[in-house]
C-alpha cells in the first residue's frame, strides 16, 4: 500500500517526463530511474493517437523523440509501437517504445505515489481525451494518487465536472494577475507556474493565503530548487530528480 508522504514534511520531488537529464522522456527507462532515484512523483504528457488511445508522449509531432513523422493524432497506436523512441538521446536507449497510459499506470501504480498527468490539448483538440484519461485513472484505482495537470482550463473544467473525485492543476508559462483566483476560479487542487513567476514574494504570499498548493516548472537550477524549497511549495517537477534529492532534506 503506498502511502504519499505529507508535503507538510517537505516539499515533494517529481519527475519531469521521468527522469529525463538521464533517460529519454516519457519512457519507461526515464520512469524507471526516477523512482529508483527516490523521486515522490511522475510528471509525464498525454495525447490521443488515431484510434483514440491515450498515449505518453510531449511533442504532437513525434520528428523530435522518435525515429517517426507526423502528427500523433494521424498515428496509430500500431505505428506508434513501431517507433524507437529512445537513440535520439544515447545509443544505449534504442528500442525504447512509446508507452500507452495503461502501461504507464499498470506498470507504476505499486511503487509510484503520484502521477502528475499533463493533457497536451492546448494546440491540438483530441475530444475525448477527458474521458479517456479519467477511465484509466478509474480502471486503476489512482483517483486518489493523480492530479491531471493542462494548459487548456476549459479541459480542467470538463475534468471536474466529469469526476470531481480528481484533482486537477492549471499550467501557465505567463504572468497572470491574482493567479491565485484564476486557479480557484477553475476549481483547481493546484496551481503549476513556470518557476519564475513565483519570485515575487506577494505571489507566493497570495496562494499561501489562499491555501494553494504549488507545483512548478521545470527546475533544474539547484539555487531555484534552494529556494522553492525554502518558501515550502508542495512540490517541485524537474528534470533532475537526482539533484532535488540531494537538496531535500
Amino acid at each position: 500500500m503506498i502511502v504519499i508522504r505529507s508535503p507538510k514534511n517537505r516539499s515533494l520531488n517529481i519527475a519531469h517526463r521521468g527522469a529525463s537529464s538521464l533517460a529519454p522522456e516519457n519512457t519507461f527507462a526515464a520512469f524507471d530511474r526516477a523512482l529508483e532515484i527516490g523521486a515522490d512523483g511522475l510528471e509525464f504528457d498525454v495525447q490521443l493517437s488515431k484510434d483514440q488511445i491515450p498515449v505518453v508522449i510531449h511533442d504532437e509531432r513525434v520528428e523530435r523523440t522518435t525515429t517517426g513523422r507526423g502528427l500523433v493524432k494521424d498515428l496509430s497506436l500500431a505505428q506508434l509501437k513501431t517507433l524507437d523512441a529512445g537513440s535520439w538521446f544515447a545509443s544505449d536507449f534504442k528500442g525504447a517504445a512509446v508507452p500507452t497510459l495503461k502501461e504507464v499506470l499498470s506498470a507504476y501504480k505499486d511503487s509510484c505515489p503520484l502521477f502528475d498527468i499533463e493533457l497536451k490539448n492546448s494546440f491540438v483538440a483530441y475530444p475525448g481525451l477527458e474521458e479517456a484519461v479519467l477511465e484509466q485513472i478509474v480502471n486503476h484505482n489512482l483517483k486518489e494518487r493523480v492530479i491531471i495537470s493542462s494548459f487548456n482550463p476549459d479541459s480542467l473544467l470538463t475534468c471536474r465536472r466529469l469526476n470531481p473525485a480528481v484533482r486537477t492543476g492549471i499550467i501557465y508559462s505567463e504572468e497572470i494577475e491574482t493567479p491565485w483566483r484564476y486557479t480557484r476560479s477553475l476549481d483547481c487542487y493546484s496551481a503549476h507556474p513556470l518557476f519564475f513567476y513565483l519570485q515575487d514574494p506577494e505571489t507566493l504570499a497570495g496562494f499561501k493565503s489562499h491555501r494553494i498548493p504549488l507545483y512548478p516548472w521545470t527546475v533544474n537550477d539547484p539555487e531555484q530548487m534552494e529556494y522553492l524549497v525554502t518558501e515550502g511549495v508542495e512540490a517541485i517537477i524537474t528534470d533532475f530528480p537526482q539533484e532535488l534529492k540531494k537538496i531535500l532534506p
